[in-house]
């Protein structure tokens, strides 16, 4: 290996740093948002994973037990669709950025 070979390592290494601080900063600013029971429970969550708001129509509401967990479910089933929805755009946004890199195909990418 000969200098220009670290000359180039270097570089490359210094693309990543600057791709993976995009990233974090892509991750932060993307919003999605996803609900269960016809709109009864509508949730948004960032790029993270991190749930920013959970917005419960008032006709969930009802006084049984059995209304509880039904609203309990329709929650769980809002957040991971919105996990879902993170996911799928994350995938896209770092294929994007991995195309501009003229990186051959690697296999779980793509």
């Amino acid at each position: 290996m000969d200098f220009s070979d670290l000359g180039k390592m270097k570089e490359m290494m210094g693309q990543a740093k600057l791709m993976q601080e995009q990233m974090e900063k892509k991750l932060a600013a993307t919003v999605v948002e996803a609900s269960s029971g016809g709109g009864v429970v509508t949730v948004r969550m960032n790029g993270k994973k991190e749930l920013l708001r959970v917005k419960i129509e008032p006709t969930a509401m009802g006084s049984s037990a059995s209304d509880l967990e039904l609203l309990e479910d329709l929650i769980a089933a809002a957040v991971n669709e919105a996990g879902r929805r993170a996911d799928e755009a994350m995938k896209s946004s770092v294929q994007g950025m991995m195309g501009g890199l003229g990186l051959p195909d690697l296999p779980g990418l793509g």
